[in-house]
């Protein structure tokens, strides 16, 4: 009896065993599908943002090799300047190839290369005014978002009319948020548009949706004043290694 009583409980430890063993084999294997599924899905992602983003720039290539053909007889020391300066831009997108966020002060100074190459284009007709709130110069921000908004507002806003135009750039830090705007004074939004928007700012929605889900918000509106307010919304998060204080403030 001894000997059928130590039997059965070495087979009870055994199958204890068995069952934990297969347990933690079973639990190993799910974690390991876990982890390449979210390597997979970020992956994915990325693939997606950087093809949504890619589909910002061809319109702007356009604009300015076809504007660079033209200066080469009428002014080919602008047309130089010209193209050393969309050099520096394709340099500075090609060494930030994958890069999602960069400093709101990184983004900045990408966006006055454009703009140098607009005001080349565009000469007295165009009139670009910064306000950016000190604060904000730390703060994480999609890397080339603001060049198609403002491309856009070039585009719409000053290209069709002979006469001076300006843009304005704004960002501040708001309760908490990083608000952006970019603002132009030409016809705005005519009240029988079609609700559809472009591919530069269907593109910029898709982009902020793949980054910050539901915790961002674009907005389109008509200004007061006349011309086009684009405002987006975003989280205040400052780029690591910064120590600056998380706070609101006005614009400079």
């Amino acid at each position: 009896m001894y000997l059928i009583y130590v039997f059965h409980q070495n087979l009870v430890i055994y199958w204890i065993i068995v069952t934990a063993t297969q347990g933690y084999l079973y639990y190993t294997r799910y974690r390991e599908s876990e982890l390449r599924s979210a390597q997979l899905s970020a992956q994915l992602a990325q693939a997606q943002l950087q093809a949504l983003r890619m589909q910002l720039h061809p319109h702007f290539l356009f604009n300015t090799l076809n504007a660079i053909s033209t200066l080469v007889y009428k002014d080919p020391e602008i047309a130089d300047r010209m193209i050393a300066r969309l050099s520096d831009l394709l340099r500075l997108t090609l060494e930030n190839v994958g890069v999602q966020e960069v400093r709101l002060a990184q983004e900045l100074e990408f966006l006055e290369r454009y703009l140098e190459i607009e005001r080349m284009r565009f000469s007295d007709r165009l009139q670009v005014r910064m306000r950016i709130s000190p604060e904000t110069l730390d703060a994480r921000a999609p890397y080339l978002i603001l060049q198609p908004l403002v491309e856009n507002a070039i585009r719409h806003g000053i290209a069709p009319r002979p006469t001076l135009g300006s843009v304005e750039v704004r960002a501040e830090c708001k309760n908490g948020r990083l608000i952006l705007e970019v603002q132009d004074d030409g016809p705005g939004i005519s009240p029988d548009r079609n609700t559809k928007d472009g591919v530069g700012i269907s593109s910029t929605r898709a982009r902020l949706e793949r980054l910050y889900g539901t915790a961002h918000h674009l907005e389109l509106r008509n200004a007061a004043e006349g011309g086009l307010v684009v405002t987006l919304n975003l989280p205040f998060q400052l780029m690591a290694g910064n120590s600056a204080k998380n706070t609101g403030g006005g614009l400079s």
